[in-house]
């Protein structure tokens, strides 16, 4: 066990340690180099498309990229609240966290994550009404309001966190404490607890799972309005490109929500193949999406010239 207090007759667990992704010992080098070089291109990537966006008066000001470049924003920082642990694990080092670095973990995680789920929602509904309703769109979605719902979402993210981190950690926890994840997350933290967790696992059923999956089903119900208007493209090379581009949208929003579905609509399991799930959602997704959204957007790309060849977006005009 970790370093414990006596409080009269209950013992309080102080620190937890984060037994990390089972791997073979032979590839732990192999893994360490792996997870650090996708953590650096994910922050490398993620900030260039954030000072992309941020730079170029053609893009900071249309709705489209002001939600790719929150995007950004939020994988940047979902990475860094994940990737450091689990190459960490392949290291020496110490794998202990302290009580308190577990809570802000998790309720890191679960804002940041929250707040990514909302945005992805949001960014198909922006994609349904930019292309089905092109002529209503500057009315329906400007700068302004645009700015109200990414500021809506984050604060729907933080209740989330608020309540996942207060629910989970004002269990009584008197050990053992060895988490068996890479990271504090619900479930592997609650099979810890020294009470009975059926309202913790009902509240993460409800307040992760089914909301993940309705969010889903939303986004899904955008692109299949998407996909019906593409379909009335009269042209076949206009088809291919938005099909190209709905359909690696489509790609990356699977690889986030169907592991996040499947391992919080399942919070009691305990099946070894959850870590190797989470990793797509908390890794994976992180890394593609500058790839997925904005290096293969013309627009982007047309901008990332100009920032390199030091040129404004005026400039290119005259």
């Amino acid at each position: 066990m970790g370093k414990t207090s006596n409080t009269s007759l209950d013992t309080v667990v102080t620190d937890f340690i984060l037994l990390g992704l089972s791997h073979p010992s032979r590839l732990r080098i192999l893994l360490f180099l792996l997870f650090f070089i996708i953590y650096i291109l994910t922050q490398l990537g993620n900030l260039l498309i954030l000072l992309t966006v941020w730079a170029d008066p053609k893009l900071h000001t249309r709705p489209m990229y002001i939600l790719l470049g929150v995007l950004s924003f939020l994988d940047m920082w979902l990475s860094s609240v994940i990737v450091p642990r689990i190459i960490l694990n392949f290291t020496p080092a110490s794998k202990r966290i302290p009580f308190g670095g577990c809570v802000a973990q998790l309720y890191f995680f679960h804002f940041l994550g929250s707040t990514q789920c909302f945005l992805y929602t949001l960014m198909a509904y922006d994609r349904y009404l930019a292309i089905c309703q092109p002529l209503r769109y500057p009315t329906l979605m400007n700068g302004r309001l645009c700015t109200i719902l990414v500021a809506g979402t984050w604060v729907a993210g933080s209740v989330h966190g608020s309540i996942q981190a207060t629910l989970t950690f004002c269990l009584p926890y008197c050990g053992p404490n060895q988490v068996d994840y890479f990271f504090c997350d619900i479930p592997a933290v609650l099979r810890l607890a020294c009470a009975d967790t059926t309202v913790n696992e009902l509240v993460t059923f409800v307040d992760i799972g089914v909301v993940a999956a309705s969010c889903f089903m939303l986004i899904l119900l955008s692109y299949a309005n998407i996909v019906h208007a593409i379909l009335q493209i009269h042209t076949a090379d206009g088809r291919r490109r938005a099909f190209s581009t709905c359909g690696s949208h489509l790609t990356v929003v699977t690889v986030y929500y169907v592991p996040c579905i499947f391992i919080y609509l399942r919070a009691g399991s305990k099946s070894p193949l959850d870590g190797a799930v989470a990793v797509f959602y908390t890794v994976v997704t992180p890394l593609l999406n500058p790839l997925v959204y904005t290096l293969r957007n013309q627009e982007v790309k047309s901008a990332l010239k100009r920032l390199a060849s030091g040129r404004g977006a005026g400039s290119e005009n005259k």
